[in-house]
């Protein structure tokens, strides 16, 4: 990142500001349209909330998305990538492409959350927060059709299925969209997203520059040994103690193969092995996790693993097969659309309102876009500021502040707006 061309962003962006009439008019309608439609948001965010539905499976979700954006006045496209909705916005003055997306699924987990509109489908549960994203998302679509004449460029708006995975055999979430031309005609010269973040108080939101959140990786490891009785393990090869040794092993790769300045998580989170207490078993199963936030330390994990597998079962006289799958790519942020973003909620939401993100090991399959187009993806904080604590992402107890909505749809409202209007000015990025 060359300090210069983000000075020069920024000094754009006080370009535009100080071009007053117009950027500050937009602001205060953004602010005021926000807040007329924040009691409504609210109504919507439960609608959505008690009707939760499993990726590429969000049918009754993705007609009242399209039932809404319809009712706004947008052309909406339906069906990309099983389920997914997408509506554009022609702004009236001139200026290029932008995409805002979000996830529209859910997990199958069971409320434990004791409110009116907690979810009525059993086992199913807005516990990720993509209830809060699509609500956000359809309040930044309201706001900026409501100053239509006002917008520079074109906004794109992406409501994508399946982002915490697709079932078993099927094909899902942001690669399916990418693949079916989500990001064609028109063609997003940038594109944004948004998180929310129980850690971050309600009011504010985060970005970094490069790695915000991780690749994600799955692995599976088979180990073929040989049965035997429990007293005689000598006369076979024991899958069990070989695949303990793999669960220890692997993690010299972390802690001595890996530069600590680069972060590295490998988990096994499931190990099945043998069927009796006094059996050798001859076969066992590992399946687990490699997180990563960089990508050399990304493309040098599997040869390491690899090695590791092969001459742990070598050396104990077992068989083994090392099944790696790459999921999602690191959620890498452009460092010059990262800065202007920075600049650009400082300016709109105020500067005790912006924070620099921690990066998290968790995924986000907003990856998949950023392999293909510059962009940011954003933290939104959801923790009411008096509490100390909140439940976290994917727990039955997570209750994000719906006060943050309204921070959301200002935040994301002011950057898109801002970024046409900054492009039309300075050119493509």
């Amino acid at each position: 990142m060359r300090s210069s061309r983000i000075a020069a962003i920024v000094a754009l962006l006080a370009g535009l500001s100080a071009a007053p009439a117009h950027a500050a008019g937009l602001a205060d309608h953004i602010k005021a349209e926000s807040e007329r439609l924040f009691p409504a948001l609210v109504q919507a965010r439960r609608w959505f909330h008690q009707r939760p539905e499993l990726s590429n499976r969000e049918v009754e979700t993705a007609k009242e998305i399209a039932r809404r954006l319809t009712a706004m006045g947008y052309q909406v496209q339906t069906g990309i990538a099983r389920t997914g909705v997408v509506a554009v916005l022609h702004g009236g003055l001139p200026g290029p492409v932008v995409a805002w997306r979000t996830d529209i699924d859910a997990l199958p987990i069971e409320e434990q959350v004791a409110v009116p509109f907690r979810s009525q489908n059993p086992g199913v549960m807005h516990a990720c927060g993509h209830d809060v994203h699509m609500t956000v998302a359809l309040g930044i679509a309201e706001v900026l059709m409501t100053l239509r004449p006002e917008v520079h460029g074109t906004v794109k708006f992406i409501f994508q299925p399946a982002e915490e995975g697709p079932p078993a055999g099927e094909k899902g979430g942001a690669s399916l969209m990418v693949e079916e031309g989500v990001l064609l005609n028109p063609a997003p010269a940038a594109i944004f997203g948004m998180h929310v973040m129980p850690t971050l108080p309600v009011g504010q939101v985060s970005v970094r520059a490069g790695g915000m959140l991780a690749a994600s990786d799955e692995f599976t490891i088979k180990v073929h040994g040989l049965k035997s009785h429990g007293s005689a393990p000598h006369l076979g090869v024991d899958a069990v103690y070989v695949a303990a040794q793999l669960v220890v092993g692997l993690q010299e790769v972390v802690s001595r193969e890996t530069d600590a300045r680069r972060p590295l998580v490998m988990s096994v989170g499931s190990l099945h092995s043998g069927n009796r207490f006094n059996i050798i078993a001859d076969e066992a199963a590992l399946e687990g996790t490699v997180r990563t936030l960089d990508e050399a330390t990304h493309s040098s994990v599997r040869p390491a693993m690899q090695r590791v597998v092969d001459g742990i079962c070598q050396a104990y006289r077992a068989r083994c097969e090392l099944v790696y799958e790459r999921s999602n790519p690191v959620t890498s942020n452009d460092p010059e659309l990262a800065a202007f973003a920075a600049a650009t909620l400082r300016t709109g939401l105020g500067a005790d309102k912006v924070v620099e993100a921690e990066p998290i090991m968790a995924a986000e399959d907003f990856a998949h876009y950023l392999q293909k187009v510059p962009g940011v993806f954003l933290f939104l904080g959801v923790r009411d500021p008096r509490k100390a604590t909140a439940s976290y992402l994917h727990t039955p107890t997570f209750e994000p502040d719906e006060s943050a909505i309204l921070t959301g749809v200002r935040a994301g409202a002011t950057l898109l707006t801002a970024y046409t209007a900054r492009q039309q000015s300075a050119g493509p990025h």
